[in-house]
C-alpha cells in the first residue's frame, strides 16, 4: 500500500513539474504580454456577444419560410458567438504581433491560445451530430480536455499520471486512464451508432415496398446489433477478455430462465408479431374490453390508444396467447348489426324495407353491400329484428356508426307511423277491494 502511494506521489510530482515548466514560460515578460492580449480578446468577445446577441436573436425570429438546416445553423452560430469572436480576435492579434516580435515555437502564447480556441470551436460544432445530451456533453468535454493537454504538451505526463491510478485483480489491471479512454470511445461509438441507426431507419421508413411490420423489425434488429457491438467494444477498451464472458453468459441464461421469463416471453412474442404481421401500427383491434388503434409496437408491449384518449400498454405475450379481434387485418370490410323491436300491429314486411332504407341513408354504410333486416323472434311485447350492414372504415369508430343508424331508424319509423312499444302495467281492482297488478304491454 505504501509503495503504491509513493508511486502515485512521484507521478503527481512529475506531472506538476511539467505544468510548472509551462507556467514559467507564461510568467516571462513576453508571455505575460501575450496572456494579457488573450484576456483583452476574451473581454472584447464577451462585450460583442452581449451587444450583437439579442439583435441577432430578434432577427432570427423574423425568418419565416427559411429551410430548417439554415435556421439550425444560425442557432448554432448564435450560441457560440463569443467563442467565434475570440477565435477571430486571437488569430488577428497573433498576425499583428508576429510582425513586431519574433516568438519561438510553442512559446508563442497567442498562437497556442488561438489554436486551442479553434479546436474548442470545431469540437462544439462537430458534436452537434450527437443527439443525446449526456453523450454530447461527455464527448465535448473529453475532447476539450484532450486538445488542451495536447497543445500544452502535457498529454504524456497526464496519461502517465492517470495510468498510475490503478487497481489490480489478479492478472487484470484497471486504471483511471483506461476508464477515461473507454468512456470517450464508448461515447463516440454510441454517437456513431445512433447516427447510423437514425439514417438507415429513415431510409427504411421511406421504402414503401416494405411493410410497416418488417420496417419496424429491421430497425429494431439494426439497433440491437449496433448497440450490442458498442457495448462489447467498450468492454474491450477497458481491457476485459471477452472470451471470459462465456461463464457470465451461462449465468445470465439461468437468471433469464427463472427471473426474466416473462420479459423474454414478451420479447420473443414481439419478434413473432413483427414476423407474422398479425398486427401492425394503425390496425384497429379488440382485446377483452379494450378497443382502439395500435399506436406503436415496442419490444415488450404494444401501445393501443382508445377513442377516449387512454393509452393501454398491452404485453406482447397477451396478443400471442389471447383472442384478438383485428378489424383491419386482411381488409377493412366490417359487418355490424343492431337489434330493435316494433309493435305487433306494424307490418313486418314494411318494417324490414324501412330499416334497409334507414341504413342506406347513413354515409358510412356501404351501398355496394345492401343492408339486410331479419326477424329474429317474437317477444312478449315486440317483434324482434336484427339489421346488418357493412362499413369499410372501422378506424373511424364503431359505436358512432351504430348510433347514426339508430337515429336513422327512429326518424324513418316516426315518419311512417311505426311504433317502438314499451312495457306497461295495469292495476285492476276486484270486488274484494284487493288490488291485483298485471303487466300488460
Amino acid at each position: 500500500m505504501e509503495s503504491e502511494l509513493q508511486s502515485i506521489l512521484e507521478q503527481a510530482a512529475s506531472l506538476w513539474g511539467s505544468v510548472e515548466a509551462r507556467l514559467r514560460t507564461i510568467i516571462l515578460p513576453r508571455g505575460q504580454i501575450q496572456v494579457a492580449i488573450l484576456i483583452v480578446c476574451l473581454a472584447l468577445s464577451f462585450v460583442l456577444r452581449r451587444l450583437l446577441g439579442p439583435p441577432m436573436h430578434k432577427w432570427m425570429r423574423t425568418l419565416e419560410g427559411w429551410p430548417k438546416w439554415r435556421l439550425r445553423t444560425l442557432v448554432v452560430v448564435h450560441k457560440r458567438l463569443q467563442l467565434i469572436f475570440f477565435v477571430i480576435f486571437s488569430w488577428s492579434a497573433y498576425a499583428i504581433m508576429s510582425q513586431a516580435f519574433i516568438f519561438g515555437s510553442w512559446r508563442n502564447i497567442l498562437a497556442l491560445g488561438a489554436t486551442i480556441a479553434t479546436g474548442f470551436l470545431l469540437v462544439s460544432l462537430a458534436t452537434r451530430l450527437v443527439k443525446n445530451a449526456f453523450m454530447r456533453r461527455l464527448v465535448t468535454w473529453g475532447l476539450w480536455i484532450y486538445i488542451t493537454l495536447y497543445y500544452l504538451g502535457l498529454i504524456d505526463a497526464f496519461s502517465a499520471f492517470l495510468d498510475g491510478l490503478a487497481v489490480e485483480f489478479g492478472d487484470f489491471r484497471l486504471s483511471v486512464l483506461a476508464i477515461v479512454k473507454a468512456l470517450v470511445a464508448t461515447a463516440l461509438l454510441f454517437s456513431v451508432a445512433r447516427l447510423i441507426s437514425t439514417t438507415v431507419s429513415a431510409r427504411i421508413h421511406e421504402n414503401k415496398e416494405i411493410s410497416p411490420s418488417m420496417q419496424l423489425l429491421g430497425v429494431k434488429a439494426l439497433q440491437f446489433f449496433l448497440y450490442t457491438a458498442v457495448f462489447f467494444l467498450g468492454l474491450k477498451a477497458l481491457g476485459f477478455d471477452l472470451t471470459g464472458l462465456t461463464f457470465l453468459s451461462g449465468a445470465i441464461g439461468i437468471g433469464i430462465g427463472f427471473g426474466l421469463q416473462k420479459v423474454v416471453s414478451n420479447l420473443v412474442s414481439g419478434v413473432i408479431i413483427l414476423l407474422d404481421k398479425s398486427v401492425k401500427p394503425g390496425d384497429v383491434i379488440s382485446l377483452g374490453d379494450t378497443f382502439g388503434w395500435i399506436n406503436a409496437l415496442g419490444a415488450r408491449y404494444v401501445s393501443v390508444v382508445t377513442r377516449d384518449g387512454r393509452e393501454y400498454l398491452i404485453p406482447n405475450e397477451d396478443l400471442i396467447t389471447g383472442q384478438v379481434v383485428n378489424w383491419s387485418h386482411s381488409n377493412n370490410l366490417v359487418r355490424l348489426e343492431i337489434f330493435f323491436g316494433t309493435a305487433y300491429g306494424d307490418d313486418p314486411h314494411k318494417v324490414r324495407d324501412l330499416a334497409g332504407e334507414a341504413a342506406k341513408s347513413v354515409d358510412r354504410v356501404l351501398a355496394s353491400r345492401a343492408p339486410i333486416c331479419h326477424i329474429v323472434g317474437f317477444g312478449d311485447s315486440t317483434v324482434d329484428y336484427v339489421l346488418r350492414f357493412w362499413i369499410n372504415d372501422p378506424t373511424a369508430g364503431l359505436t358512432n356508426i351504430r348510433g347514426q343508424v339508430y337515429l336513422a331508424l327512429w326518424d324513418i319509423f316516426q315518419a311512417n307511423d311505426v311504433s317502438f312499444p314499451f312495457p306497461q302495467r295495469e292495476v285492476r281492482l276486484l270486488d274484494g277491494g284487493v288490488p291485483i297488478s298485471k303487466s300488460a304491454e
